[in-house]
């Protein structure tokens, strides 16, 4: 009996350290898929969970296909001391990514290196509700310090800043084109972050400020027509809230609690 117990554990064993050591990166999808809420998935994964290569795409849905959100592939590797408690990857892509990342830590706390992620507004309307409806386009990039994450009671703390580049934004919504281009800051602590939104140029203005705190954002902020594209821009900011009360301008709220 005694043997009988101990040949069931080596196979289990063997078993295990070859799932561990050839674990398939299409796997990874569903992992994907799970964590994000079925919004992202990995398309045509390739190789293993330690060195292997994916596009990030919207989940699919029915029979149809996974839509690519990202140019280019992102490479990875994963050094196997990550089962011991010491995480270091190395994400490459070469057409999204300003330089390769490190993701360098342990099972709870890592150091993400600087870096900057260029997102093709077009790709937002796969991830459904509302985008796919305002369907922005544009050029947005993606950047950030140096960023301390930590896993506490199952929520990630992040320390330090992200900066969101909007630029020649446009709207299927509206006929002007491009709509302006903005910056979007995030400075993180913890848990929550200070936001600002401000207009680096273009004919309709967005500014504004607040937080995002758990997941929930409290933002109060504005829209308006820069002068003489007033009438053009009429019918979107009525789209976009309600008019600011005690103003000789058309200055619409925007307000999200």
């Amino acid at each position: 009996m005694k043997r009988l117990v101990l040949w069931l554990l080596t196979i289990a064993l063997s078993v295990a350290a070859t799932l561990a050591v050839f674990f398939p990166a299409a796997w990874l999808g569903s992992l994907v898929e799970a964590r994000t809420g079925g919004r992202l998935t990995l398309g045509d994964a390739q190789g293993t969970l330690w060195r292997g290569s994916a596009f990030i795409g919207g989940a699919a849905s029915g029979n149809s296909p996974v839509t690519p959100l990202l140019p280019g592939r992102f490479s990875w590797k994963i050094s196997p001391l990550a089962l011991v408690g010491m995480v270091d990857l190395q994400l490459e892509n070469s057409e999204a990514l300003a330089q390769p990342l490190t993701f360098k830590g342990s099972w709870s706390q890592w150091q993400l290196s600087p870096s900057a992620l260029l997102l093709p507004a077009e790709g937002l309307a796969g991830l459904g509700a509302p985008l796919n409806t305002v369907a922005p386009s544009g050029t947005m990039r993606l950047s950030w310090t140096a960023l301390e994450l930590a896993l506490a009671d199952r929520q990630i703390a992040i320390n330090g800043r992200t900066t969101l580049e909007m630029t020649d934004m446009a709207s299927r919504l509206s006929s002007v084109r491009p709509l302006g281009s903005y910056t979007l800051a995030l400075d993180w602590h913890g848990q929550s972050a200070a936001l600002t939104l401000n207009s680096v140029k273009g004919p309709l203005l967005l500014s504004g400020s607040g937080n995002l705190n758990n997941g929930r954002l409290r933002f109060s902020g504005q829209a308006e027509a820069a002068k003489g594209f007033e009438e053009q821009l009429a019918n979107l900011l009525n789209l976009l809230g309600q008019r600011k009360p005690n103003s000789d301008r058309n200055i619409i709220a925007l307000e999200f609690h």
